[in-house]
Parts: C-alpha cells; sequence; structure tokens
C-alpha cells in the first residue's frame, strides 16, 4: 500500500506545526534510499523519516534509530554541508500531488542567511529525494542522479534546473455534482469506476478509489455504464466526503491481515468499509499509522529476506546431501547384491572334479537349498575351477569392504539429514530477526555458514559424517565475563486450559536448554516421534507423574504444531519424562535418546490449538 495525495494532505496538516521553527541537528543516511533528520524543539527531539524506495517512499516521524553506514554517502554528506544546523521554515505539499517540501533557512559558505527546499517526490520506482535552491532554481543534488537518457522530461544532476515531474492532467478539486458527471460523462462507458477515478481525479489511490466506490454501495467490478441516476449522486457524496473534506479531523485506522494477525495489510485517515473484517486498531494520528505500517512491513521484509538467505544455504546442502546418500543407498544395493559371489565360489569349490577349462558356464546343484536346484554359474573359459572360484571369492570380498565402509557413512548422513530437516523446520517457524539470529548462530557453529567463530575448511560431512570445523582468529563478539557461544534463551510460554505452563523451545539450541538444563527429572517431555519439531516441557509438581488428560493433549498439539507434521492427522507424539533423556557425546543440538515412553496419537483441533496459541507470553 503506497501514500496517496490525500492521506498526505492529512500528514502534511498534522507534522506541519510540530515541524516548524525545528533546528536540524543531525543528518543521517542508514539505508541507500532513506534519510533521517534529527531535529531539536525547546523541550524535545524528533527524528524525520524521508524514505524515496521504489515501495516504500514515504516520510514521517519516528523513534525507530537505525545503524548507520560507516561512511557516509555522498549525498548525506551534500545534506550535511547546507542544511545541516539550518531551521525549518515550513512543510508544504503541492496541492494533491505527491510531492512534498520542506524550506530550510540555514547560513551558506559567505555567512549570509539563505533558503533551500528539500523535495521528497513519492513517484513509486522514480521516487526521488533533491535538495534545490528556490532562488535559482538549481538542484544542489538528488538522492538518484540520472540524464536524459533516463528521462526526456528532465535531468536530475547537481547544476540542472529543477522541474517538476510531468502532469498526469488530473483534475485537482471539482466544484460540484455536475462538474464530477461532465468528468465523468467524459470517459468510456464500459471503463470501471475505480479505474475512471485513478486515472481523472488528483490524489485518489487505488484503495481510496476502491473505497469512493464501495461507500456508494457499488462494488470495485462498476462500471460507469452500470450507473444509475442515484448511483451517480452517491458517487459524488462519496467522493466529496473522502476527497474534499480534507479540513475535517482524521480517524486514523491500521487493519491487520487475518492469516497473520500480527502484519499491517492497510493505514487509512478514516475507517474504511473495504477493510470492515479485518482486525483493526485506532490510533492518535496519521503519522503513527504510517509509521507503524511502514516499519512493521520493514521489519517484516528483512525477517523473510534473511529467512530467505538461511532457507537457501540449508536448503542447498540438504540437497547435496540426499544426493550423497542416494549415492550410499546404491552402493550398498549393489554391495548387498554381489554377496551371491561366495556362494558362487562355495559351488564351484565343491565341483571342482566337474569343471573343465574353457567352460563358460557350470550346472551345478545349490546345496544351500533343501530342494537342490541346479544353478547356472558363469565361469570365465581362459581361467581353470580354481581361479574362477578365486575370482568369484575376491569380488565378495571387495563387496563387503564397501558395505563396511559405506554403511557408516549413510548412517551418518540420516543423522545429518535429520538435523537438517529440523533446522528447516526451525527457520520456517521463526517469528523474529532475533530467532533467525540464533539459528544463524547454530549454523555458524556447526560449520553450515562461515562466521567469526568458526568456519567450514572441508565438505560438511567429512570423512566419517561429521562437519568439520576450525577456529577463527577473528575477535569474539562475546563480552568480557559473558561464556563463549553463550545467547539470550527465550522460548515460547504458553498456558493451558487448566492453567498449567507449557514450554515450547523455538530451535534446536533452545530444545537443548529447555530439556537438559532448564528440565527438571521429574517434568514431561513431548517431541513427534521421529519427526523433526520442536521439545515441549510440562513442568510437573514433586511426586506428580502425569499432568491432567487435557494438558497433556493440548501439549501434544503444540508439539506437533511446532514441528515438520503441522497440518497433519493421528500424528504419534512420543512423551516420557525427563530423567529419561540422554544426549549422547558429539550428538547435534536438539537431538537426544530415549528408550522408555508412551506414544499418544492426536488431530488437533483447530479452536483448542487457537485457544492454546492465544495463551502465547
Amino acid at each position: 500500500m503506497a501514500l496517496d495525495g490525500i492521506t498526505l494532505s492529512y500528514l502534511t496538516a498534522e507534522l506541519a506545526p510540530q515541524l516548524l521553527g525545528a533546528r536540524i541537528d543531525k543528518i543521517q543516511q542508514p539505508e541507500k534510499e532513506e534519510v533521517h533528520l534529527i531535529l531539536h524543539q525547546p523541550g524535545t527531539s524528533l527524528r524525520l523519516l524521508l524514505n524515496a524506495g521504489a515501495t516504500g517512499a514515504r516520510l514521517h516521524l519516528t523513534k525507530e534509530s537505525k545503524k548507520n553506514p560507516t561512511s557516509p554517502p555522498m549525498f548525506c554528506m551534500i545534506l550535511r554541508k547546507h542544511i545541516e544546523g539550518g531551521k525549518i521554515l515550513g512543510l508544504t505539499q503541492l496541492g494533491l500531488e505527491r510531492i512534498i517540501t520542506l524550506s530550510i533557512q540555514n547560513y551558506n559558505e559567505f555567512g549570509d542567511l539563505a533558503t533551500l527546499q528539500l523535495t521528497l517526490e513519492i513517484m513509486g520506482k522514480h521516487s526521488n529525494l533533491l535538495l534545490v535552491d528556490p532562488k535559482t532554481g538549481i538542484i544542489l543534488d538528488g538522492m538518484r542522479r540520472y540524464s536524459h537518457a533516463l528521462s526526456r522530461h528532465r535531468e536530475v544532476l547537481p547544476g540542472r534546473p529543477y522541474l517538476l515531474p510531468p502532469s498526469q492532467g488530473k483534475v485537482e478539486e471539482v466544484s460540484g455534482e455536475d462538474a464530477f458527471r461532465q468528468i465523468l460523462y467524459t470517459e468510456d462507458l464500459e471503463r470501471k469506476l475505480t479505474d475512471i477515478l485513478l486515472a481523472r481525479f488528483n490524489g485518489i489511490g487505488p484503495e481510496l478509489a476502491l473505497e469512493i466506490v464501495v461507500t456508494s454501495s457499488l462494488d470495485g467490478e462498476t462500471r460507469l455504464s452500470d450507473c444509475g441516476e442515484i448511483d451517480l449522486v452517491r458517487l459524488y457524496q462519496a467522493y466529496a466526503r473522502l476527497g474534499q473534506q480534507r479540513g475535517s479531523n482524521p480517524d486514523p485506522r491500521l487493519y491487520f491481515r487475518l492469516d497473520e494477525g500480527k502484519t499491517p495489510a492497510a493505514f487509512t485517515f478514516v475507517p474504511f468499509q473495504q477493510y470492515s473484517g479485518l482486525p483493526m486498531t485506532t490510533l492518535s494520528s496519521v503519522n503513527e499509522v504510517i509509521a507503524r505500517f511502514f516499519e512493521s512491513k520493514a521489519s517484516h521484509n528483512t525477517l523473510e529476506a534473511k529467512r530467505g538467505s538461511l532457507l537457501k544455504v540449508v536448503q542447498e546442502f540438504r540437497v547435496h546431501l540426499a544426493r550423497k546418500l542416494t549415492i550410499y543407498e546404491e552402493t550398498l544395493a549393489t554391495a548387498r547384491e554381489s554377496f551371491k559371489y561366495q556362494r558362487f565360489g562355495e559351488l564351484i569349490t565343491a565341483n571342482l572334479y566337474r569343471i573343465t577349462p574353457g567352460m563358460e558356464a557350470a550346472a551345478v546343484e545349490d546345496y544351500n537349498l533343501p530342494e537342490l536346484p541346479l544353478i547356472q554359474i558363469p565361469l570365465d573359459p581362459r581361467l581353470n575351477a580354481i581361479n574362477n572360484a578365486r575370482r568369484y571369492y575376491k569380488l565378495y570380498n571387495k563387496a563387503k569392504a564397501a558395505l563396511q565402509k559405506t554403511e557408516p557413512l549413510r548412517q551418518a548422513g540420516l543423522v545429518e539429514l535429520e538435523y537438517v530437516d529440523s533446522l528447516l523446520v526451525c527457520l520456517h517457524q521463526a517469528a523474529s530477526v532475533a530467532e533467525l539470529e540464533e539459528v544463524h548462530t547454530e549454523l555458524v557453529e556447526q560449520g553450515y555458514l562461515a562466521g567469526r567463530k568458526e568456519e567450514r575448511k572441508t565438505h560438511p560431512l567429512g570423512k566419517q559424517g561429521e562437519p568439520s570445523r576450525r577456529k577463527s582468529r577473528g575477535k569474539s563478539d562475546t563480552k568480557p565475563g559473558d561464556k563463549p557461544g553463550k545467547s539470550p534463551i527465550k522460548p515460547r510460554f504458553f498456558q493451558s486450559s487448566q492453567g498449567r505452563p507449557i514450554v515450547v523451545g523455538k530451535n534446536n539450541k533452545q530444545n537443548d536448554y529447555l530439556t537438559l538444563k532448564r528440565g527438571k527429572p521429574g517434568d514431561l517431555w513431548l517431541h513427534v516421534k521421529n519427526i523433526p519439531g520442536s521439545h515441549v516441557l510440562v513442568p510437573l509438581a514433586e511426586g506428580e507423574e502425569f499432568p491432567d488428560d487435557v494438558t497433556l493433549e493440548e501439549a501434544a498439539a503444540l508439539a506437533i504444531h511446532f514441528s515438520q507434521a503441522r497440518g497433519s492427522s493421528q500424528v504419534p507424539v512420543d512423551y516420557t519424562h525427563v530423567r529419561q533423556l540422554k544426549k549422547p557425546n558429539g550428538a547435534k543440538p536438539g537431538m537426544v535418546i530415549y528408550e522408555q515412553n508412551w506414544t499418544l496419537y492426536l488431530t488437533p483441533k483447530p479452536e483448542v490449538l487457537e485457544t492454546i496459541l492465544s495463551t502465547e507470553a
């Protein structure tokens, strides 16, 4: 969702009084397309964000401080030279265009007071932020520079005259209902109303155009030819209320997606009927809803980008590992097939008197079977019977050696595959960047990624299927007094419908902590049988063997939900006491073994799962 001109008009009217007279203390450019102005007003400090990105162009006040690059970009240095220390004289919008200008007064290099303009143009992939001298109309610099080779209309280069983006010929204001109708009737009767509003009236974005149509008791597919007299009256009234009465007090809302609940879907300056079915919250200002929306969107994009990069690494390794396991299986199958050569050698030895040189095959009785069937044994006619037997014994011994060497590699590969699948579950279910960072740390520690602490020096499986690692000579990330590799452990906490706590690990390292350190010997431990997933712990009182049946089923439902079996039916869930768990030496994070356990087969009920998930602390 992008800012439209009418929402911007509410925003500028709200921000202008707050910014008027503010001094620009610092200028930062934490991202390629984003500038932060740190402002000082008597008794308070403000941070104004100006973004000229293709998908998130906007401006708003923010409290979010981002990490700055080691050396500031050129545009940031130009801004610091000309407007740092200056005073904001005003914030204006060009009509209903998505062009916002900050007028800033500061001393120039000659010591004279001069006024410059910092202009934000919100135009999708052509968005830009420019510093202009209004006295001469010359561009001092732009966040994006381009010449006539990219744009025939204008150049954005230092020293070139500033020209406004080309006009789209839209109507700024409509004087009345008749003028509104006149504009509509110049359009194709088969054109959708939403398309007409978007193309002909300035300040209206796709969401607002749809809202005008929806509040007119029409739908988004309605065409102009479908409208009667009353429909056009309602359409004008909706347009006048939403598009022209901008002096009224806004009632900003933030709407959230149904499937995720925490991810914003849209922001509006008044309640929108088209979003009536979505969860919604009312905020105090237009600035706040815009800031919340875009900061959540940026956070979500960062989360998905990091998740994608880690998934790519793990998935590529899994493909490589699966390919190696296929080779191991084929080698073992060939070796097992070659075990018959031992029997061939024995039968040839038992029938030496019947085999003469030059024979290509020998028909002998197989005394290993009670029926004594005749079998044909291929022979090398160049060899005598003894040498033919020796040849088969040699082939058998070769197959036996291949089996002895390959089977341990296959077993190690299967263990590695199970661990890699658990990493994929952790990555898919991570709900924050912090959770992904924990998995990233685990990948570094296990040698799947190069890092400051450990690096891979050979293939991750090495010779015996174990990751090969070496310590880095780089500086440690740990603070004095911290244990190496220690990271904050924050598992998920739920409460059963009976009021009992249920704790769920978020990743393999947390699973180890939960099971081996946090859990007491008498606590109940649950895990989906033979499927990668989270460890679940139900704390029990001393002398208590099991929780109530409801809590047990809810804990099992959580074990299924936070596993690779999510969405499946009749899933087996093992449960036992922590005292029964053991971690073999050299085992991967999150891997334990146990001998005594009970198994519960469960298909989680959606309503029960939804209720227990809503109790997460």
